[in-house]
C-alpha cells in the first residue's frame, strides 16, 4: 500500500510547501490576483486558518489541526481539479491593500491600476483637484471603493451594467465602509446624464473574441461580459473615448486599461497622444489621455466607435 504523503504534513510551512509544488505539478493557470503557486498556496493555507496575510515567518513552524489540514487539503484538490479561481474559493481578493468580498458575480479583482490608486494617480494628475471620480464598469466595485478609501474627499461614483455586480459592489462598500462612493446601474455612460468629473479610470471587458474563447478554464468561472469586447478588444473602449469628453471637466482626465489591444488602438488612433503609463513591473496597457486631446480627435473617434456593435 502506498503511504499517504499528506499524512506527514504537520506545520504551516508544510502546507504552503506541499501546495506551491502541487499546483506547479498541475499545470493550473494563475492571474487571478497571484501569478504564482507559492503566493497563492500561502493565500489559501492562511485564509483558511484565519491568519493574516503579513504572518510572521516566525509562525510558519506552527501546527495545524487534524480538521484544519483536512479543509486545506481539500481546497487544494478543488483548485487543482475544478480549476477554481483561488478567489473564489476563498471568497476574497486583495486589492490596493483593501480585502474585497469575490464571487463569480464579477471579474476577480485585479489590474495594475491599484499601484496608481495608491499613488496617488501621480505625476499624471499634475495636482490638479479632485472633487468627483468615476469608475466605468466597476465590477465588484474594487476600484471605486479603493479610490474613495484612499481621498475620503472624494465623491467616487462606480457603474457598471450588471445587476450581480452592483450587489457585489454595494457589499464591498459596506464591507469597507466606503461612504463616499456610490454605485449607479449604466450601460458605460449612458445612465449618467448630466454628471462630471474631473477623473474618469475605467479597466472595461478588453479581450479580443479569439482570446476569449482560448482562456483557460479558470477564466470560465468570471461573466463573460467582463472580458469580451469584439474582434479587436476594443468595442467598448471606443464608446469610452467617444463619449468621454461629456462627463468630464475642461481639464478632466481619463484613464483606462487595455491590456493587450494596446497595440490594435494605437494602430486605429496613431495621432491621438496617449500616454501610456509605467509600473513597477513595466507597461501594462493602460493609458492616460486628457479631455482637451479626446476633443480633438473626437470626430476620428467617433467614427469609429460609431462603427462597432
Amino acid at each position: 500500500m502506498t503511504a499517504d504523503p499528506a499524512a506527514e504534513l504537520h506545520t504551516i510551512i508544510d502546507l504552503i510547501r506541499y501546495g506551491a509544488s502541487r499546483f506547479n505539478a498541475s499545470d493550473l493557470t494563475f492571474g487571478h490576483s497571484y501569478d504564482n503557486a507559492l503566493d497563492e498556496a500561502t493565500q489559501l493555507v492562511l485564509h483558511t486558518l484565519h491568519l493574516p496575510n503579513d504572518l510572521g515567518p516566525a509562525y510558519g513552524v506552527a501546527r495545524v489541526t487534524a480538521p484544519e489540514k483536512a479543509e486545506i487539503l481539500a481546497l487544494f484538490q478543488r483548485r487543482i481539479e475544478e480549476r477554481v479561481p483561488i478567489a473564489y474559493l476563498t471568497g476574497e481578493a486583495w486589492f490596493a491593500g483593501l480585502n474585497f468580498k469575490s464571487d463569480n458575480r464579477a471579474l476577480v479583482p485585479r489590474s495594475p491600476i491599484a499601484e496608481l490608486i495608491e499613488s496617488g494617480f501621480e505625476p499624471w494628475l499634475g495636482g490638479r483637484e479632485v472633487l468627483r471620480a468615476l469608475d466605468l464598469c466597476t465590477g465588484s466595485g474594487c476600484i471605486a471603493i479603493a479610490m474613495a478609501h484612499y481621498n475620503p474627499e472624494w465623491h467616487v461614483d462606480g457603474t457598471d451594467i450588471s445587476d450581480d455586480a452592483l450587489a457585489l459592489a454595494a457589499e464591498n462598500k459596506a464591507r469597507l465602509h466606503a461612504d463616499n462612493a456610490r454605485f449607479i446601474k449604466s450601460d458605460l455612460f449612458s445612465g449618467l446624464s448630466g454628471q462630471h468629473y474631473q477623473l474618469i479610470v475605467s479597466n472595461p471587458p478588453y479581450v479580443t473574441n479569439a482570446e476569449t474563447d482560448a482562456l483557460p478554464k479558470e477564466y470560465s468561472y468570471e461573466p463573460e461580459l467582463g472580458l469580451r469586447a469584439g474582434d479587436d478588444g476594443l468595442d467598448l473602449v471606443l464608446k469610452i473615448l467617444r463619449d468621454a469628453p461629456l462627463h468630464l471637466s475642461q481639464d478632466g482626465l481619463l484613464i483606462c486599461e487595455v491590456g493587450e489591444s494596446e497595440r490594435a488602438l494605437v494602430q486605429l488612433l496613431p495621432d491621438v497622444e496617449f500616454a501610456w503609463i509605467e509600473f513597477k513591473v513595466g507597461q501594462m496597457g493602460i493609458f492616460a489621455v486628457e479631455c482637451a486631446e479626446l476633443i480633438v480627435h473626437h470626430p476620428r473617434i467617433r467614427e469609429l466607435a460609431n462603427a462597432r456593435p
